[in-house]
C-alpha cells in the first residue's frame, strides 16, 4: 500500500505554487515558518501537550 503522506519538499513546493510571481524571499521564508509553526502545533496538541488558559493565567498572575 503506497503512502499517502506528502513529504516537506512536496508541502513547501505546494506553498510556493501559492504565492504570487513577486514575492520576496522574506515572504517566502515567512510563509514557510508559520506553517511549520502552525505544523508543530497541531502535533502538541494531537500529543496531549496542552496548558489549559487559566494556568497559563495564574503562571503570569493575570486576572480572570
Amino acid at each position: 500500500m503506497a503512502s499517502t503522506a506528502r513529504t516537506p519538499k512536496q508541502q513547501a513546493h505546494e506553498l510556493l505554487k501559492q504565492l504570487p510571481d513577486n514575492v520576496t524571499w522574506d515572504e517566502v521564508v515567512y510563509e514557510l515558518a508559520v506553517r511549520r509553526s502552525i505544523e508543530r502545533g497541531l502535533a502538541d496538541a494531537d500529543a496531549g501537550r496542552l496548558t489549559d488558559v487559566t494556568d497559563i493565567r495564574r503562571e503570569f498572575g493575570l486576572a480572570e
